[in-house]
């Protein structure tokens, strides 16, 4: 196993960080990384927004359920997807398009993920925060983010004061398929998976939660996760057609 890809598979999300700050040298290197990810046709439709006010970070942490971790955090970077930057340089340019969601999310993911693995190889530690999408009106107010940005996930990074375990993922075989997508799953390896998921959860939480992994995914799907997201990508300039 190579050193890359120990340091991606021992992966935990790390929510408790120390005080020591990051290095200028150690921030630079992992916005370098960050950008060295691909990028679709080479638009680069990103923008990542460093916050180091506290007084905004605590606005901030209010809008995204009050997790205290985004004020403790040593690092706490926003990232969104942008065709403000294109329009600006060539106004002409044709934005509106659903297929643009598509590539401004998944380039942004994908410098996201580079940024995590990253710290994680300079002995950091990182969560990522979906919560930036619970109020996103407030927060584009706050962050001043014009028509054609979307704030997609914040991502937390320090060096970690907790060391979890790492969380069990699905069995190869149920993700990973050869030529074509399975008619049916096989239930023994899922049911199987499901007892590892309720072990873990036991362990982690001192047998005040045992969840299955199907369990959990009943509940998260149960409802429409914030209904109101499709309208504030349009007042944004996505998804328009």
């Amino acid at each position: 196993m190579t050193p890359t890809i120990k340091v991606i598979s021992n992966h935990r999300s790390i929510r408790k960080f120390t005080e020591q700050a990051l290095s200028v040298e150690q921030r630079e290197a992992i916005m370098g990384a960050a950008q060295a990810a691909p990028s679709s046709s080479f638009l680069q439709a990103s923008a990542v927004i460093r916050i180091t006010d506290p007084e905004l970070r605590a606005k901030v942490m209010a809008l995204c359920g009050k997790q205290p971790y985004i004020g403790s955090a040593p690092e706490f970077w926003v990232f969104c997807a942008d065709f403000n930057r294109h329009l600006q340089w060539v106004p002409e340019a044709q934005t509106g398009f659903a297929e643009q969601l598509l590539i401004g999310a998944i380039d942004t993911a994908l410098m996201g993920q580079n940024a995590m693995t990253a710290a994680e190889s300079l002995g950091l530690g990182a969560v990522f925060i979906g919560a930036v999408r619970n109020n996103p009106h407030e927060l584009s107010a706050l962050l001043q983010l014009p028509k054609g940005v979307i704030p997609l996930f914040g991502l937390c990074m320090g060096y970690p004061a907790q060391d979890p375990e790492t969380k069990p993922r699905l069995p190869a075989s149920l993700m990973f398929c050869d030529n074509a997508y399975p008619a049916e799953f096989d239930s023994a390896t899922m049911q199987a998976y499901d007892e590892v998921v309720q072990d873990y959860y036991r362990t982690r939480t001192g047998g005040r939660k045992e969840m299955t992994w199907t369990g959990q995914i009943g509940d998260t799907l149960s409802k429409e996760a914030r209904p109101f997201i499709l309208d504030f990508l349009k007042e944004q300039g996505f998804c328009l057609r």
